[in-house]
């Protein structure tokens, strides 16, 4: 595993949402230490500079192939949690898309699947299953937090 910078604020993702006759992409996280064996949606980190659409845009290709223009990006809602640290991550839907989804990083990535979002299998990361049940949007949850005083 090749060690990364370590990334100065809050760690930033996205997560794009693809649904197709009724059940969603997911992928099966494999070789990264972060949720490996478990399933989660197309997605990855906001690069320094980049926006979260552009990045939702950039790692929907990266990681499946598929390509889906800035219009088709629907904000879905934020989910503000605690986890390894302090992260944010933003939930998107793609309305449209082009291309059929392929596994373009295995280091990263060893199955997909289309899961019915009432259906999900049971390892799933728990922070997606909170948010792919939040509904259509816009939401925000807070996960993993102390209850205040």
């Amino acid at each position: 595993m090749i060690a990364q910078a370590p990334r100065l604020g809050i760690p930033t993702g996205v997560h794009i949402v693809c649904e197709r006759n009724g059940q969603i992409l997911l992928m099966r996280r494999a070789g990264t230490g972060f949720f490996d064996g478990l399933y989660s949606l197309p997605g990855g980190h906001v690069e320094p500079g980049e926006s979260a659409l552009a990045a939702a845009r950039r790692e929907l290709r990266e990681e499946t192939g598929l390509s889906v223009d800035g219009p088709d990006l629907v904000w879905l809602g934020v989910v503000h949690r605690l986890s390894d640290t302090n992260r944010i991550d933003f939930f998107l839907r793609a309305r449209r898309w082009r291309g059929e989804p392929a596994i373009l990083e295995p280091d990263k990535c060893d199955r997909l699947e289309w899961c019915a979002a009432d259906a999900l299998p049971a390892a799933t990361v728990d922070y997606v299953r909170a948010a792919l049940h939040a509904g259509a949007g816009p939401w925000v949850l807070e996960l993993g937090w102390p209850s205040p005083p």
